[in-house]
């Protein structure tokens, strides 16, 4: 199955949506970052000791739900940086916080993402918070 940028951007939506929550920033991030994993989607849910549940599994791109003791995020790998790229920036419309590695995303919140720098290394990207706009639409 090959998936389109729409579809991709809508997965990307998703996941994000469904991790939305609102996490307190801590800025003491002084704690050591390793440099950034790299592997399969399983084998980097493996450093973290999380049994990946696979929501997509194409060529282009997998993803899966993950649980930890940290909490629930959502991991996922992609065939190419530019379509990783395209994924993030498309996705960050929709807010979270998005931890960033070579060809892998690990989104959840600020607490779950910066738990996971710890053992995966990565950047920290952050997405448009929309809650200071009115919560009322028009259509």
């Amino acid at each position: 199955m090959r998936l389109t940028r729409p579809m991709l951007a809508a997965a990307g939506a998703v996941a994000v949506m469904a991790l939305a929550g609102c996490g307190s920033g801590d800025s003491d991030a002084a704690a050591k970052i390793p440099t950034a994993a790299t592997g399969s989607l399983e084998s980097l849910a493996a450093k973290v000791k999380c049994k990946p549940d696979m929501q997509i599994d194409s060529d282009e791109v997998r993803q899966a739900i993950c649980k930890t003791s940290d909490g629930k995020y959502v991991f996922v790998t992609f065939a190419t940086d530019r379509g990783q790229r395209e994924w993030i920036n498309d996705a960050k419309d929709y807010g979270g916080h998005y931890l960033v590695g070579r060809k892998w995303v690990a989104v959840g919140d600020d607490k779950v993402v910066k738990a996971l720098q710890t053992t995966l290394g990565g950047e920290e990207e952050i997405g448009t918070d929309h809650s200071a706009h009115g919560s009322s639409h028009t259509g």
